[in-house]
């Protein structure tokens, strides 16, 4: 594991002004409300209800709209994404990836998609693996102990169809470094160990001020 990126780099935390992302903890409600939200995802893309009570979810939907918007917070403000016990860290955005293990060298995580995510014929959406692949990335980028880094590629081979509603597991390490530059890859895995997909990419530490 490489020093404390903070001795290498003492521009660290000025990086593109990222926020500091303390974990959070908004309370219990903010738990049921994800889950709540992500079972709506799953029923907003395979519901087919009469003409009533698509203007009903409306009406609930602008209601929700209207309760949360005065709260609206900047980036690192709010919970979302900063809450690791709850499945892809509390954020819709992320694929609902949970049980992180970060090690020096590398992460490992399970993750179960569903019906959100089906791009066809029950299988994940193609568009779907690099999202979860890149969020590897930065994982592993912190666990190996590199500064702050953005992704310059990603490149994606597609093994088998990913199914939904079936636990994976994903994992990712750092093949190589090269000043700046940080080679890796990662993969995706049924429970046979099937490979499922797999994923090499490289990612530039950030100079500073750069966003």
């Amino acid at each position: 594991m490489s020093d404390d990126p903070h001795l290498i780099d003492p521009d660290y935390a000025k990086h593109g002004g990222f926020p500091d992302f303390a974990p959070a903890e908004p309370g219990p409600g903010f738990g049921r409300f994800l889950t709540a939200m992500r079972r709506l995802q799953d029923l907003a893309v395979s519901a087919d209800p009469d003409s009533d009570t698509w203007d009903r979810a409306a009406d609930r939907a602008e209601d929700l709209v209207q309760l949360l918007e005065p709260f609206e917070a900047p980036e690192g403000v709010g919970p979302a994404n900063r809450v690791p016990s709850l499945p892809g860290a509390g954020s819709l955005l992320m694929p609902p990836y949970r049980d992180v293990t970060l090690r020096p060298e590398g992460v490992e995580l399970t993750v179960q998609f569903s019906r959100f995510s089906v791009g066809g014929n029950s299988a994940v959406h193609g568009g779907v693996l690099p999202l979860l692949f890149d969020s590897v990335f930065g994982m592993v980028i912190h666990a190996v102990g590199r500064p702050i880094s953005r992704t310059a590629f990603l490149h994606v081979d597609y093994r088998n169809v990913t199914p939904i509603d079936t636990p994976l597991t994903a994992r990712g390490w750092m093949r190589e470094a090269e000043g700046r530059k940080a080679f890796v890859n990662a993969e995706l895995r049924d429970p046979e160990e099937n490979l499922l997909a797999e994923a090499n990419g490289l990612m530039i530490r950030l100079l500073p001020g750069q966003p």
